[in-house]
């Protein structure tokens, strides 16, 4: 009696070792959820089980988990109805910016036998974002002389939302001097214009204040407000122009402190104090450029005086001032733009979506050992990620999909031979010179479980 129930017992053993071992899947087939970004917690974004195919039995019995891609867990599974759910507030803009797509990868990964699904959620945007001017109020210094026709570039709005939700139009309130002009620059972006009509006279209105309005394109329109204050001056007829209204240049993200970026040039038709020049940034210049640019007031050299960093900024837009030195000032102005080249600055790194457990020594070539997905933070080729692995052990890694791989049996156990394997996996990015992530050397630990001692048909012969 005792040696049939011990049979029995090696026998259900068997049966189930051979279930986990079954050769994993991936399903690449992805499924799609699109939700708007401010959800409440607790909001279904859908039916996880049933779209994967899944019991609600599944959930418990296979530990269903969700890994998100994006390091912040925004979605959790209601284990009673299947329900993939909001777990925390999504805002679109702080995830992806003015992007176009904003798209979360998430993995489900779902073990005994182990599956590994990839699915996708995009976060649609809603209008919570009115346009904004960087100050509620401009102030413009306009010689009365200035001819009919002159043109005075204002501060352009910015509104995180976008598509319909983004920045449309510009309105000018009713005034007697001036007119509202919007100019095209290069990107899609707007720039608004003031553009004088009317000679001024100072004597009869030496002040004009004027409201510039920013709408957007939601339902219903969202709009900001900046005041615009002209103080009408005498004398100094000529203010300096640029060579340039736009001046580009591309900068490599590891420049060193005191490089001159740029240098805009600008000329004055007056003489003596009136067509000195002074160099400056903008008065609206943002703290994000003041941090990490300098000008020179005499020369216009724009330095570098902070340090760059690819992956935070990839661009900068710096409005540049001419003032000359006559009485009344006058002005001119210019945009430099700063493009920043990316450096293969970031280590790739290795993440185990799922550990490894011990492993039979009769497993099949091809059992699926881990889960194991790479990244890095850099762009283009510096941020492509290859995993190796040390030569020797009887495994391989196999590639899933958006740097997913899976380690798996390639040959003969023998746990007489060896009972435990340590495997070196190594990340090196596509940068030159390439890095590699040897702080995030992974090794693991498999320890071999030793083979029935009787078949199969033995045991069911005897029992």
């Amino acid at each position: 009696m005792t040696k049939r129930k011990e049979y029995r017992d090696w026998r259900w053993q068997a049966l189930w070792w051979h279930h986990f071992f079954l050769l994993w899947t991936t399903v690449n087939a992805q499924t799609r959820y699109s939700i708007q970004e401010e959800l409440k917690q607790g909001s279904v974004v859908g039916n996880l089980a049933k779209d994967l195919g899944l019991g609600l039995s599944d959930i418990y019995d296979r530990k269903l988990r969700v890994a998100s891609e994006a390091g912040k867990q925004y979605f959790s599974v209601d284990p009673g109805k299947g329900e993939l759910v909001v777990n925390d507030r999504i805002d679109r803009e702080a995830l992806c910016g003015q992007s176009a797509s904003c798209v979360l990868p998430l993995q489900v990964v779902i073990e005994d036998p182990l599956q590994l699904h990839r699915i996708e959620v995009e976060i649609q945007d809603i209008n919570d974002n009115s346009p904004r001017f960087l100050s509620n109020e401009l102030s413009l210094n306009i010689a009365e002389s200035a001819a009919v026709g002159t043109r005075f570039p204002l501060e352009s709005a910015s509104d995180p939302d976008v598509g319909s939700n983004s920045l449309k139009s510009y309105t000018l309130s009713k005034n007697e001097c001036c007119s509202l002009r919007i100019k095209e620059i290069e990107g899609g972006k707007t720039v608004p214009e003031l553009v004088l009509e009317k000679p001024l006279d100072r004597e009869k209105k030496s002040v004009h204040k004027i409201l510039l309005t920013a709408l957007d394109g939601g339902n219903p329109v969202r709009s900001g407000t900046t005041q615009i204050t002209i103080s009408v001056l005498d004398n100094n007829d000529n203010f300096p122009v640029f060579e340039k209204n736009l001046y580009k240049v591309s900068l490599g993200e590891k420049s060193v402190q005191g490089t001159v970026v740029i240098q805009p040039k600008a000329s004055d038709a007056d003489e003596g104090l009136n067509g000195q020049i002074t160099f400056s940034f903008g008065s609206r210049t943002p703290d994000s450029v003041l941090s990490v640019f300098d000008i020179n007031p005499s020369t216009g050299e724009i330095i570098l005086k902070g340090e760059l960093d690819y992956e935070t900024a990839k661009s900068y837009d710096i409005d540049v001032t001419a003032k000359d030195k006559g009485s009344p000032q006058m002005e001119g102005h210019c945009r430099v733009q700063v493009d920043i080249t990316d450096f293969n600055d970031n280590a790739p790194e290795i993440v185990f979506t799922s550990q490894p457990k011990p492993l039979r020594e009769d497993a099949p070539s091809g059992t699926v050992v881990a889960l194991i997905s790479a990244r890095d933070l850099d762009s283009a080729d510096n941020g492509k990620v290859t995993l190796q692995i040390t030569k020797g052990p009887p495994f391989a890694l196999k590639p899933s999909f958006s740097n997913n791989y899976a380690l798996v049996t390639s040959g003969t156990l023998d746990r007489e031979r060896f009972s435990e394997y340590n495997i070196e996996i190594t990340a090196t990015d596509s940068g030159s010179p390439p890095l590699t992530s040897k702080n995030h050397t992974c090794y693991l630990s498999l320890m071999l479980m030793t083979t029935l001692l009787y078949s199969l048909n033995e045991i069911i012969m005897c029992i």
